[in-house]
């Protein structure tokens, strides 16, 4: 299989990376120890690759980043962020169904011609 799609962000390059960055990010807030997390990890990889060119997508490990965590209020994870031109749009808490965060992905898309 090739490299994953999904960049791993940190309080080192958060902000370079999304929050001055252009186009939609998507951001899965998780740490390794987290259940749940474990569960989303595969559909974010999944999300990556259908929306590959479109979207981009990373994590960011709340334990080894509390800044950006704490700038976003993270308080459960997972939480995956929605980001558009570095700004936060939406958000998702918890594991939800794959439809469910693709739906919400969908809504900060343009909308095609």
């Amino acid at each position: 299989m090739a490299d994953s799609v999904v960049k791993h962000w940190s309080d080192a390059n958060f902000a370079a990376e999304v929050e001055q960055g252009t186009g939609l990010v998507v951001v899965d807030f998780w740490a390794p120890w987290c259940g749940p997390c474990r569960m989303v990890a595969p559909m974010i990889e999944q999300l990556a690759a259908e929306y590959a060119g479109r979207v981009t997508f990373g994590k960011v490990n709340v334990d080894e980043s509390p800044e950006v965590s704490a700038r976003y209020g993270i308080r459960s994870i997972p939480t995956i962020g929605i980001f558009k031109d570095g700004e936060p749009v939406d958000g998702v808490i918890g594991a939800v169904p794959k439809q469910y965060l693709a739906a919400a992905i969908e809504k900060q898309l343009p909308v095609a011609a």
